[in-house]
């Protein structure tokens, strides 16, 4: 690619992100979240027991939007659309070692994505439609710490730290792109609360610190995501609802920030889970997203399945 090119496909990029909003995917920066929606909801607080084998897990995730929101809420007419599917697989490895008194482990998260998106863009020469695809391993995502405490009864509280490299293919003239092409540390805490009738609340509290983008000399701000989950456990099933709030802390910094690009969103919506010793668990939530800023609004659906050996 040419010096020319490169710096008109940075131009088109710079333009569409300050359009387009981020999905479960990390599609863009620029006001958006960097690491996925919606990837906890019962349990929140609970790791795996420590086991030989470990435990593997798998998500199967849809997120689809036709509405981008301003930095007023009001939708955006721009001809949006983005559909994206993520297959995770994970690998959790709880020990008998303790740190500070809570078991120690370890773990990682391989996400393979596919993501296709298009957007119209206004320029000075008039609008430009903007189109791709993407299909591709997405960014690793490294957990060099898991904590589990021991805590009074039908409390279980968790805290992790996430590393996500920078794995994915990254373009920058592309406007859709797997990979987001910078280093993102994540700092989470867990708790999980379950009555002596079988009444659970979890949730779990997590921050985004992001890295610059070294081809876009841009630097997205700190995130926080509330996740949680509210339901009755009947026999090895857990029936409720779920979803997740999530707030730009403080602004991008770089060409296109503007006012700095703060996104928030909130969602909700039914969730289940199952979980019966010896058999694979299960969890299956669709939640719709609302009051968005300066972001996509859409759905997300998502399917969770793992086992310990």
């Amino acid at each position: 690619m040419t010096q020319d090119s490169r710096a008109f496909g940075r131009a088109l990029r710079l333009a569409a992100a300050m359009l387009l909003a981020a999905t479960a995917a990390h599609a863009v920066e620029g006001g958006a979240t960097i690491t996925p929606f919606g990837v906890t909801d019962f349990g929140a607080g609970m790791l795996p027991p420590p086991t030989p084998g470990g435990t593997w897990g798998l998500r199967l995730a849809h997120y689809g939007s036709d509405s981008l929101r301003d930095a007023s809420g009001d939708t955006l007419d721009n001809d949006f659309d983005i559909s994206v599917q993520t297959y995770g697989l994970a690998y959790l490895r709880m020990t008998e070692h303790e740190i500070w008194g809570a078991s120690y482990g370890f773990g990682a998260v391989i996400p393979f994505m596919n993501i296709d998106g298009q957007v119209t863009v206004p320029t000075p020469a008039g609008p430009l439609g903007l189109a791709g695809s993407d299909l591709a391993l997405g960014d690793i995502q490294l957990l060099p710490v898991m904590l589990q405490w021991a805590a009074p009864p039908n409390l279980f509280v968790s805290a992790m730290l996430q590393i996500q490299a920078p794995t994915g293919p990254y373009d920058v003239s592309e406007p859709f792109n797997v990979g987001t092409n910078h280093w993102t540390i994540s700092p989470m805490i867990g708790l999980t609360w379950i009555s002596d009738g079988g009444f659970e609340i979890s949730t779990q509290t997590m921050l985004n610190v992001n890295t610059e983008n070294p081809d876009t000399d841009y630097t997205s701000g700190i995130e926080w995501k509330q996740e949680f989950a509210v339901g009755q456990h009947v026999g090895h099933w857990t029936i409720g609802a779920g979803g997740y709030v999530y707030q730009q802390l403080s602004d991008d910094d770089g060409p296109g920030a503007g006012d700095g690009n703060r996104a928030r969103v909130y969602a909700v919506g039914p969730a289940v889970s199952f979980l019966k010793p010896g058999l694979p668990t299960l969890s299956l939530h669709a939640y719709k997203e609302f009051g968005a800023r300066n972001r996509a609004e859409g759905v997300n659906i998502a399917l969770r399945s793992a086992i310990s050996f």
